[in-house]
């Protein structure tokens, strides 16, 4: 009887020792899922302390390298307000012909086609706001 007694408190240990040993990692991917809470609560908190992010900044329009070009801006920059096509060749010292006054027009469609001056109204250029 006594043998017997002695083996049940051998198994009664093993199974003891197994339990522990579960027990043991348990606790451990107790401890790995607890720092994992940790980790996605202060990503969370650093995300939402983040700024909104600001839209992207429209391209700024490429000015033409044609001298012509060069001289309406300057132009648009001494100026206080929106001109027509016969005013920027007076301004830019053409002489006043159909052909110039066309040609400044074209000029001008061209820089609203590429956003850098508008057409407030028809033939009336003015500076567009960037």
């Amino acid at each position: 009887m006594l043998a017997r007694l002695e083996e049940r408190e051998r198994e009664i240990a093993a199974q003891a020792e197994t339990t522990r040993e579960q027990i043991a990692q348990l606790t451990g991917r107790l401890d790995e899922l607890g720092e994992a809470a940790e980790e996605v609560r202060i990503t969370r908190k650093t995300l939402l302390d983040l700024p909104d992010p600001q839209p992207p900044a429209a391209p700024v329009p490429k000015l033409p390298d044609h001298p012509a070009y060069q001289q309406i801006v300057a132009v648009f920059a001494a100026s206080d307000g929106p001109l027509r096509a016969r005013q920027m060749c007076e301004a830019m010292d053409l002489e006043i012909a159909s052909n110039n006054i066309n040609n400044t027009r074209l000029e001008l469609k061209q820089l609203t086609e590429r956003g850098i001056r508008v057409e407030s109204e028809q033939s009336v250029f003015a500076q567009a706001r960037l």
